[in-house]
């Protein structure tokens, strides 16, 4: 069954931007703020190696920023601290909790999504526990996290009868965007290659015009 989507109108489509490791709040709030205004889509709070209280200081600081900015702000691998911070949702990975308990706590209008690594089977899974977008890749080889499974644009298009947004992620580049989205990804995530940029506003506007091919 497919979990429906919780606002309003379309589902999303566009760039999902995924937060680098930075340790200090307002040098990450510094990175993160202008590009926000170029047309993000998402935001994800994403920081494996920060402690619970810079976890809890910089996703509350990044709330009201995305709060001030309409964009929708979603936590990394921890739905209790997407329900504190009152983020718009969270992403799980396979070891990141049950899908069907973030979707208890966080309630029927959150954004819930999983990573699906290159398994159609985990993505129906998913989705039938109360996912409301799926994510595969790792589509190109990446350096901002390691991964041994290699998704393949075939799986977008087999994922189109879940009936929810699907993310692409891993190595994307403005240079390989069309492809993906021609084969049915909705939204593409990126890390580095818009804050490793050497202008990550440029990157982003690059990202943007990609996705309108």
């Amino acid at each position: 069954m497919n979990s429906p989507w919780p606002a309003s109108g379309p589902a999303p489509r566009g760039l999902y931007l995924i937060t680098p490791d930075e340790a200090d709040t307002a040098r990450l709030l510094a990175r993160v703020e202008p590009l926000l205004a170029e047309g993000v889509t998402w935001l994800q709070y994403r920081h494996k190696g920060a402690d619970a209280a810079l976890r809890g200081e910089q996703a509350r600081a990044l709330q009201a920023l995305c709060v001030q900015t309409g964009v929708p702000l979603i936590i990394n691998d921890d739905a209790a601290l997407a329900r504190a911070v009152n983020a718009a949702g969270v992403h799980l990975g396979e070891d990141d909790g049950d899908i069907a308990a973030a979707r208890a706590l966080l309630g029927e209008a959150a954004i819930v999504g999983a990573s699906c690594y290159d398994e159609l089977e985990r993505a129906h899974r998913a989705v039938a526990a109360g996912a409301n977008y799926v994510a595969f890749g790792a589509f190109f080889p990446t350096l901002s996290k390691a991964t041994t499974r290699r998704a393949t644009p075939a799986l977008l298009a087999d994922a189109a009868a879940l009936g929810v947004p699907r993310v692409a992620i891993g190595g994307i580049t403005p240079d390989n965007t069309p492809a993906l989205v021609a084969a049915g990804a909705d939204l593409v995530a990126v890390i580095g290659g818009v804050f490793e940029a050497a202008d990550p506003v440029g990157a982003v506007r690059a990202y943007r015009r990609s996705l309108a091919r």
